[in-house]
């Protein structure tokens, strides 16, 4: 009894000094935040240490857009905040966003794709690479996307949108008269295009559906707290990354023993090896040592970046094309009429890459759902120095930066809130003169290096969708709304009523 009253007393007496210990801190915290925000537009109190995190992971739409609004009433366009322990900065300027573009370099900025990317990604990530050694990497990687490349690309894809639309009537036939949602079938017909294209043959049934399992994981985790202990989210993504990784380095190495047998390439991964072996026997016949970087882990790892820049992106910008096409029958008609001179179901024949090339209307619509709804809104970097930004703001070394890609595509355009894919034809040429506007592929060292790839496959979706099948969206109050999951996606997933429109299927063989 006596112990007890003494435990109570302990902490009666201490509890004080602990209370303005932690007031204390949460004082230091807050004059540091304010220190960095200067005068700045965002919040003049944070929580301590978590900041405005709940907010962001519970509504990220409206947290982004806060940011957005406070940034367009400055005249700097730049708007501060605080998430978990780090001092963010949201950049709506195209001007400023290009300045960070510009300077990824270790005494200015890093790009880290994700606020806690490195946890994620291994700290060895291409995305995490610059100066030389990102060149030579990005050297290396160029033969993935060569002419040849992606014509053997083109017919992989085909191959598989037309087994998911298949897929998707008989669905849409089983649920009438309810609508579906396409945001996860558009997901699922995403991933196994990407395995196909990236490691096709590689890739068991089984090794299949692990894989989508985890990358399920992986996706989950990037919208959640970064705990990384046993029973989050975070924790499970990291090591789902993992495994991912592992599987595409066991890919990597079979591909490997192909192409020295003298195969000829059926996927990415091939067209990749062929020149990785290559380039080592140049570097034996001349006496010097292999080149860094050909590790099958580390290939792996950079197999991953592609997939997961091709899945998420790609599936935002599929679910957009649907319903801007819906609302605009216009533009729909216009895609159907051209297509339809260009290509038939009926012949039984693939679209070719000369046809592809010939969908020029059907091209400028997808560059139209890229600009007004950029998939990857913004691209975080970190300050690895204090930078000037401007001359009145010089953001503080370790901020988390996030220059808007989606607020850029705003800017310049003539009325850019207008779905008009007309400013990307040859009369208009908006692309090119407001390319700096256009950034929903980045700028700088590290451009979208896929991107080429990424339109012909929102081209060849475009074309197959709506020359095969009729679709109505099921609309109702809100949406079209934004929602990140984690790139944006229409808030209802993107639901629609789905009917066959062509006489008969094509039989691809």
């Amino acid at each position: 009894m006596e112990s007890s009253s003494m435990s109570v007393f302990s902490f009666a007496s201490v509890a004080p000094y602990l209370l303005s210990l932690i007031a204390f801190l949460v004082f230091l915290e807050q004059i540091s935040y304010l220190k960095r925000k200067r005068l700045i537009p965002g919040p003049a109190f944070v929580f301590p240490f978590i900041g405005n995190a709940f907010s962001l992971v519970r509504d990220p739409t409206k947290f982004w857009d806060l940011q957005s609004a406070l940034a367009k009433s400055s005249d700097l366009g730049i708007s501060a905040n605080y998430i978990v322990g780090r001092f963010i900065v949201f950049i709506r300027s195209t001007d400023l966003s290009h300045k960070v573009f510009a300077n990824v370099r270790p005494d200015a900025f890093h790009l880290i794709g994700h606020p806690f990317g490195k946890k994620l990604f291994g700290k060895h990530n291409l995305i995490y690479m610059m100066g030389q050694e990102h060149k030579d990497i990005r050297r290396r990687i160029a033969p993935n996307f060569t002419p040849k490349a992606l014509v053997a690309y083109n017919s992989l894809q085909q191959v598989v949108i037309l087994k998911h639309l298949m897929a998707w009537e008989t669905l849409a036939f089983n649920a009438s008269p309810a609508p579906i949602s396409l945001r996860l079938l558009c997901r699922d017909m995403n991933l196994d295009t990407s395995q196909t294209v990236f490691v096709g043959p590689y890739l068991s049934q089984e090794a299949r559906e692990r894989f989508n399992h985890d990358y399920n994981f992986f996706n989950v985790g990037l919208m959640k707290l970064p705990i990384d202990l046993p029973g989050f989210a975070f924790r499970e993504a990291r090591l789902a990354v993992a495994r991912l990784i592992k599987t595409l380095a066991g890919c990597t190495e079979e591909s490997k023993v192909k192409m020295e047998a003298g195969e000829e390439p059926r996927c990415l991964i091939d067209f990749w090896m062929q020149e990785t072996l290559r380039e080592i026997a140049a570097a034996t016949d001349s006496g010097e040592p292999s080149p860094p970087h050909l590790a099958n882990a580390e290939i792996g790892g950079h197999l991953f970046d592609f997939l997961f820049a091709a899945q998420d992106a790609s599936t935002s910008s599929l679910l957009w094309a649907v319903t801007f096409l819906d609302s605009h029958p216009d533009v729909l008609a216009k895609v159907r009429e051209e297509v339809a001179g260009i290509w038939s179901p009926e012949s039984d024949s693939m679209i070719t890459a000369e046809q592809l090339r010939e969908m020029r209307y059907t091209e400028a619509v997808a560059r139209e759902v890229v600009r007004i709804r950029a998939p990857a809104t913004m691209v975080p970097h970190i300050a690895g120095e204090d930078f000037q930004l401007t001359e009145s703001y010089t953001i503080p070394k370790g901020t988390i930066v996030f220059p808007s890609v989606f607020e850029s595509s705003f800017q310049g355009f003539p009325e850019p809130e207008k779905f008009e894919p007309e400013r990307f034809m040859e009369n208009r040429q908006e692309d090119r003169f407001y390319k700096k506007n256009y950034l929903a592929f980045g700028a700088g060292a590290h451009q979208c290096v896929g991107q080429r790839y990424a339109i012909n496959h929102l081209v060849l979706f475009i074309a197959m969708f709506t020359t095969l099948l009729d679709f109505k969206r099921h609309r109702t109050d809100g949406c079209d709304d934004l929602s990140y999951v984690p790139t944006i996606c229409p808030k209802d997933d993107c639901k629609v009523y789905l009917f066959r429109r062509c006489a008969r299927y094509p039989s691809f063989s």
